[in-house]
């Protein structure tokens, strides 16, 4: 659990390890919270999603769009932990908790997007240059062998990539909640995420593979089912912190 520094700072801690099933608990414990009010759940996430499509037309500008967005989701998420642990308390769910990120944390939010830019680019460095070494020698050689080269070096920079994606994940996956509802610094959030889910592989486990079918299924109807899933995920983010770190 966190705890205090005597100069008064929230340092990180472990969180706790919960059963199995919990993974499933933490989905219908999101779908919960969206049923008490699915409108507003749904208008928050259309005008998140609203906000990352005008993002992303300014990649244009020097991929400014996709820059700006790593450094405010965690705002935005921020502001949604917010929203959440409002309702869970019996407070109405508004769209003004999207941006309360912007009122609660912002400096250290913004500072966590940063970070999380920064391991962005550690998981994208090693992936291009196996990629170009990997082209390069089997370009050079322009026979089978090389061509076979090539493509083994494409296998290994994916599994690299799927690998520290996952670690990239942990470490961010709790971190704006503990930073926004608790003020953990971000680097200590980032610690406290990724032990969290470390003690919790397997519960996590069974989430995303639950998540994982439950994403299929929502996009078959024209991708409407997202109107309920996105919701559930985002509300699942918060059940699940406070399974394994407790009430704020």
């Amino acid at each position: 659990m966190s705890q205090m520094t005597p100069q008064g700072a929230v340092t990180a801690g472990p969180g706790r390890a919960v059963p199995a099933g919990q993974g499933w608990v933490w989905i219908t414990g999101g779908f919960e919270m969206f049923k008490k009010q699915p409108g507003m759940w749904i208008a928050l996430v259309v005008v998140l999603f609203v906000i990352i499509i005008v993002l992303n037309f300014l990649n244009i500008l020097f991929f400014l769009g996709s820059i700006a967005l790593m450094l405010l989701m965690p705002v935005f998420v921020g502001g949604l932990m917010l929203g959440s642990q409002a309702q869970q308390r019996g407070a109405p769910l508004e769209i003004g908790h999207l941006f309360a990120g912007f009122k609660t944390q912002t400096g250290n939010l913004i500072v966590l997007g940063a970070l999380a830019l920064g391991g962005v680019i550690i998981v994208m460095v090693p992936v291009i240059l196996i990629v170009g070494v990997g082209a390069f020698f089997g370009a050079a050689r322009g026979d089978a062998a090389g061509a076979a080269a090539m493509g083994g070096s494409f296998f290994i920079a994916w599994l690299l990539a799927m690998g520290l994606s996952v670690l990239l994940y942990m470490a961010l996956w709790f971190a704006p909640a503990l930073v926004a509802l608790r003020g953990v610094a971000p680097v200590d959030a980032i610690k406290q995420s990724f032990f969290g889910c470390l003690k919790n592989i397997v519960p996590f486990l069974i989430y995303g593979i639950i998540m994982m079918v439950l994403s299929i299924v929502a996009t078959i109807p024209l991708g409407l089912g997202w109107l309920v899933l996105g919701p559930v995920a985002v509300a699942s983010v918060y059940v699940a912190y406070r399974d394994i770190y407790g009430d704020s």
